[in-house]
């Protein structure tokens, strides 16, 4: 994906999870996720190259990060449990669908039962 793609097809996906919230806690520079009150995306750009920082398990990240140039650690988050996407390589959109999916139910299972939007176990799941 190249450039602003990146970002619009991640921020589309969020758009299909329950209880995903837009916000700006941090100026308008950053596009800040939150499910809950939990961040699981962060868009902005760095050096004139936008970017999408969503929430990994530390293995997945490494994984990620070996398989793919363009999925690198999360910028000012924590390296082992953030992933920064950028564009130019060879993500594409199902990879950034699932990516931003797997970053959301990481929060969300996280979340106190009560309060989850979703089961976290079975979200996306057909009968």
């Amino acid at each position: 994906m190249h450039g602003d793609e990146l970002q619009r097809r991640a921020a589309e996906r969020t758009e299909e999870l329950p209880g995903s919230a837009l916000t700006h806690p941090f100026g308008e520079a950053w596009d800040v996720w939150k499910v809950q009150g939990k961040v699981f995306m962060l868009q902005s750009e760095v050096a004139g190259v936008p970017i999408v920082t969503l929430k990994s398990a530390p293995a997945d990240s490494q994984v990620l990060r070996d398989a793919h140039d363009d999925i690198t650690p999360g910028y000012h988050m924590n390296k082992r449990h953030w992933i920064t996407l950028r564009p130019g390589g060879k993500l594409d959109a199902q990879m950034v669908d699932d990516l931003v999916t797997e970053s959301y139910l990481l929060v969300v299972e996280q979340l106190p039962k009560r309060l989850r939007p979703v089961n976290p176990d079975t979200f996306g799941q057909t009968a």
